[in-house]
Order: C-alpha cells, then sequence, then structure tokens
C-alpha cells in the first residue's frame, strides 16, 4: 500500500559538484521521518499533466536519525524536465510534495557476509546512508568494499567524507576509481568498477586458504550497462544470482 502524499519543504541546497546539487527537505507534518537506509522517496514535480510523466524517484542519501529532514543527492541531466525543475525553480523556502519511503533495497538483517557496494554517479546515494548506519550504531558486520565508479577526479561524491570515514573505522573499505582519467599514484585506481571487485573476491578467496568463495553480498546501484555487466561478471566470479541486489538508475 502506497503512502500518503506529503508536503516536504526545502530547508537547504548546496552544489556537490558542478552538475550534482543537495537537497535538504523537512517533511513538518512528522515529527521523526522513518526509513531504513537504501530506500527512496518519490516527487512529484509540476511538470506535466500526467502523473506517470511528473513523478521522479531519488534514493534517500542521509540516514536515518529521528529527524523529519532528509538528504537527497540529484545530477542535473541535460534536456530533464525534472532535474531542469529541481536545478532552476526550487529555492530554499520551496514546497514539494512527497511519498515515501519506499523499496526494498534495504540491509540484510543480521549482516553475515561481506557487503560489496558498487556504484556510479548518484547511485553512491543509498551506500553512504547504508555505511553511516551499520557504523553511528555499531551494528555487527563483517568487511565493507564501497566501490565507487566516477569519470574524474573531481566526481566523487562524499569523497572527503568516505575517505575520513574509511580511515576511522578498519572494517569499511571506500576505494573510488576513475574511468576517464591517467594515474601513476598506485593508490588511485583507475578504470572501471568490475576489475576492482573482481580483483577483491579473487584475494580473498586465496586468502581463505580453502580456495572456495568468501560469503559476500552484492548491492549494485547506478547505470542500467554498470549493473548489467556487473551481474555477469560476479556470476562468472562464481557467486549465486540471489547474493545480488540492484536498484537501476537512468
Amino acid at each position: 500500500m502506497l503512502q500518503p502524499w506529503q508536503t516536504g519543504k526545502v530547508t537547504r541546497i548546496e552544489n556537490e559538484t558542478a552538475q550534482t546539487r543537495r537537497f535538504w527537505i523537512q517533511i513538518p507534518a512528522l515529527a521523526s521521518f522513518d526509513f531504513k537506509p537504501g530506500q527512496f522517496v518519490t516527487l512529484d514535480l509540476p511538470i506535466h499533466e500526467k502523473l506517470n510523466k511528473r513523478v521522479r524517484s531519488y534514493s534517500i542519501a542521509s540516514w536515518p536519525d529521528g529527524s523529519n529532514t532528509i538528504e537527497l543527492v540529484i545530477v542535473h541531466l541535460e534536456g530533464g524536465a525534472g532535474t531542469n525543475y529541481l536545478f532552476n525553480e526550487v529555492k530554499v523556502g520551496s514546497e514539494l510534495t512527497l511519498r515515501g519511503p519506499q523499496g526494498i533495497f534495504t540491509l540484510p538483517e543480521p549482516i553475515e557476509k561481506d557487503l560489496y557496494f558498487i556504484c556510479t554517479g548518484t547511485g553512491i546515494a543509498p551506500f553512504r546512508s547504508m555505511a553511516h548506519h551499520i557504523l553511528n550504531n555499531n551494528i555487527p558486520h563483517r568487511e565493507i568494499y564501497l566501490i565507487f565508479g566516477c569519470r574524474h577526479f573531481g566526481d566523487a561524491l562524499y569523497g572527503p567524507e568516505l575517505k575520513a570515514l574509511a580511515e576511522q573505522i578498519p572494517s569499511f573499505h571506500y576505494i573510488p576509481t576513475y574511468s576517464r582519467e591517467v594515474s601513476t599514484d598506485h593508490i588511485i585506481r583507475t578504470g572501471y568498477v568490475h576489475a576492482v571487485y573482481e580483483e577483491l573476491c579473487r584475494k580473498n578467496q586465496e586468502g581463505s586458504g580453502t580456495n572456495e568463495l568468501k560469503a559476500a553480498s552484492f548491492y549494485l546501484c547506478g547505470w542500467k550497462n554498470m549493473i548489467d555487466e556487473a551481474k555477469q561478471r560476479i556470476q562468472a566470479l562464481g557467486y549465486d544470482r540471489k547474493a545480488i541486489h540492484q536498484e537501476l538508475y537512468g
């Protein structure tokens, strides 16, 4: 059953990159907006007469903190009616009609396997929420690998924040990789996300001493081409399709 539409008020807007913006939205009618990390909200934007042509869904980039404010991170798509409205018309104080939380792209309970969070672009949003939620609440977990595919160095959304998190928490590994950059620094990964998780999975398998796959769950969020290729490659490594969870963007 879908939740009723509610009114949200934009309380803060910040540019994250040249084409990406962070929106903080408060839901005044609620004392607390309760959601699970990985869920999304749907916005009803005044851009078309038909409902199905004016709704846009965005993963929540913040984590549950008991407040009635959530954060969305949105990329400005050239020619996109929804993002043109959000970037050109919406200001601090603007009201937005929204519904949520929705979705089942959420963490397992309990977390008994390594987690691979594999994403591109604003697909980072649910994983930022999940990582903070796990670490803030001291939820028992194994290794967490956040593999973030970007084009250029300046595209790594929340980069300093996630790097700092990885430095504080030994079990959390933040691995951005840049497809349009060249680097001689061995610490900086270039290329696509696929080589990163394949390498990690093989190292973990070799390190097990039994030559068996280490138990893992794979969460994929981003562009369809990346997700389609990742599903094939992960299964080629020997993992079952049931170990893969996905959220499509675009």
